[in-house]
């Protein structure tokens, strides 16, 4: 286990991110940190996944859990996610990319 002051605190011991699809994983770190499921529109009928923190970020729609899932496993997405900075406070990077 890394610590605090470790460049890769939560961080994986091979120094690649946190990776999940795992839907009560990735919900309980979304609320842990105070954030909320979101998508931002595309043209079209398009939806991109993002965690809305309260932040001013205009084209943030709120999406219910269950839709935010739906997008996630209908597009075949995985979240990635890191805990800790390296200060050791929890870290809000995340991502969602294409599950491999």
């Amino acid at each position: 286990m890394h610590s605090a002051t470790s460049k890769t605190a939560g961080w994986r011991q091979n120094g690649k991110p946190l990776k999940t699809t795992n839907h009560e994983v990735i919900r309980a770190w979304i609320e842990a940190r105070e954030g909320r499921p979101a998508v931002a529109r595309t043209a079209g009928e398009a939806a991109v996944l993002r965690v809305d923190f309260g932040e001013c970020e205009d084209d943030l729609q709120p999406v219910e859990w269950e839709e935010f899932f739906a997008i996630l496993d209908g597009n075949g997405l995985a979240f990635v996610h890191q805990d800790i900075t390296a200060e050791g406070l929890p870290s809000r990077f995340n991502k969602f990319v294409q599950r491999e």
